[in-house]
């Protein structure tokens, strides 16, 4: 056995071996003992899953939500005490004097006279806190979190129904582009047969061949329209990979079926009742304009006192010994309550309670307008579902028709009664009326995706 057939079999053997311990089957190795990725499999669910999992946008507003819990609990330490601890040492290279005056118990002399005290060496350690008692500022940014922690979660939401929605379309895109891959495949497949056809008979002298050059245009005109198609498959397979973070060389294989899925009246006129309240995106202008009214309660807390309580507990030492065990420690404690009030601030105050106002005018206009948008972006999507309901309903009958009309051109073309261009338009026509119907239904599938996200039914 030469070395170059060992080595190739060792290869093999290893191969096999990983794949073993990796649990993939052999057929998952390439000619090259190369590993290919298996496919992945997804339905409509499951890929609405993945995204929600992977996507960047879901992870950042995730990131975003929790940031607005932190904030909550921040804004929970302004209502609880403040403890602090401190501690100095000095060295007075200088020590401080006390002056004491002429003629006086302590200086019985004409001049006044400079007695240094303490120590070389100064110590002290002590200990505070603040608790708020009274404060309209504290309570009022409490309820700000709270109302700011929802506003957040609605947007979580809303970034969630996007995903889901895009991901929805980018699905039925693929499964359009695998239909319109299909019907020219069969398009090209009749082609092909006719052109075999017209061959024989011309082959056979019952053909002119006139005929059979109209075959071969059209055979050469049709195959383009497959190339096409195939290339328009493989850029919507992925752009649903870049939407479910997949890797663009992993296979990808869609499970589900692509057929028309109507929404009863009933369902459509519930769910418009209850679009104001579900849609998050509108949820979240009206938290802003909550928020809005809040902050006009924070300036004008400008106007209140605060009261606290405070303490402090101290101890303080001086000595030149370094001995500190000998140390003479005097403690100190103090309690009592602070109160703060701004007499005037310039009309400050009211400058800010006036833009507050403003602001929330603002807001409160934009939420008329963006309910009057949603309505009619609720309509708008409810006409697309209903003009693409009347087209599958229409291509049905034309598809039916194409179908029939095609059978019959090629037995009466065979028979030698039908003509060749009368083939190729019947031909033309059920390529297009299996087109139109496979359209018709895709937009009525992302019509009723886009309607779903409007009214907030997505989940």
């Amino acid at each position: 056995m030469s070395n170059r057939m060992r080595t190739g079999g060792t290869m093999l053997f290893l191969v096999l071996l990983l794949g073993a311990m990796l649990g993939v089957s052999p057929g998952t190795f390439a000619a090259d003992s190369i590993w290919v990725a298996p496919a992945v499999t997804l339905t409509l669910p499951q890929a609405i899953e993945l995204s929600l999992d992977r996507n960047r946008d879901v992870l950042i507003a995730g990131q975003e939500r929790q940031r607005a819990r932190a904030q909550v609990s921040e804004a929970w330490s302004n209502a609880l005490p403040r403890i602090s601890a401190n501690g100095d040492y000095l060295r007075n290279v200088q020590l401080p004097v006390m002056f004491m005056p002429a003629n006086s118990a302590f200086n019985p002399t004409n001049t006044t006279q400079a007695i240094e005290i303490g120590s070389n060496n100064s110590y002290q350690v002590g200990a505070s806190f603040v608790q708020p008692i009274y404060s309209r500022k504290v309570g009022v940014a409490l309820k700000i979190a709270d109302t700011y922690e929802k506003y957040v979660d609605q947007g979580f939401q809303a970034t969630t129904e996007d995903v889901i929605r895009n991901t929805t379309k980018a699905f039925y895109g693929v499964m359009l582009a695998k239909e319109l891959v299909e019907v020219n495949r069969q398009g090209l497949e009749v082609v092909k047969a006719n052109l075999d056809n017209v061959r024989s008979l011309y082959e056979h002298g019952s053909a002119a061949e006139y005929d059979l050059l109209r075959a071969e245009v059209q055979y050469a005109n049709t195959e383009p329209l497959l190339i096409t198609a195939e290339n328009n498959l493989e850029l919507a397979t992925n752009s649903l990979k870049a939407l479910l973070s997949i890797p663009l060389d992993q296979n990808l294989i869609l499970e589900g079926a692509f057929e028309f899925q109507e929404v009863t009246p009933a369902d459509m006129e519930t769910a418009r009742q209850y679009a104001m309240t579900r849609n998050p995106s509108l949820a979240q202008i009206a938290l802003q304009e909550s928020l809005a009214t809040q902050n006009i309660a924070v300036v004008k807390a400008d106007y209140f006192p605060s009261l606290s309580l405070i303490g402090s507990y101290g101890w303080q030492t001086q000595d030149n010994t370094y001995q500190v065990n000998r140390y003479k420690w005097a403690n100190s404690l103090a309690l009592g309550l602070h109160l703060s009030y701004t007499l005037f601030d310039g009309l400050a105050t009211r400058s800010r309670i006036a833009e507050a106002n403003s602001d929330r005018t603002q807001i409160h206009y934009l939420r008329l307008k963006s309910e009057e948008g949603l309505r009619i972006q609720i309509r708008s999507a409810e006409s697309q579902m209903e003009e693409a309901r009347q087209r599958i309903e229409a291509q049905q009958k034309s598809l039916s028709q194409a179908q029939k009309a095609l059978q019959i051109s090629q037995t009466r073309y065979k028979s030698g009664i039908g003509t060749q261009l009368e083939l190729l338009d019947t031909q033309v026509a059920m390529t297009r009326a299996q087109t139109n119907y496979s359209q018709a239904i895709y937009d009525y599938l992302t019509a009723k995706a886009d309607w779903q996200y409007y009214v907030g039914n997505l989940r």
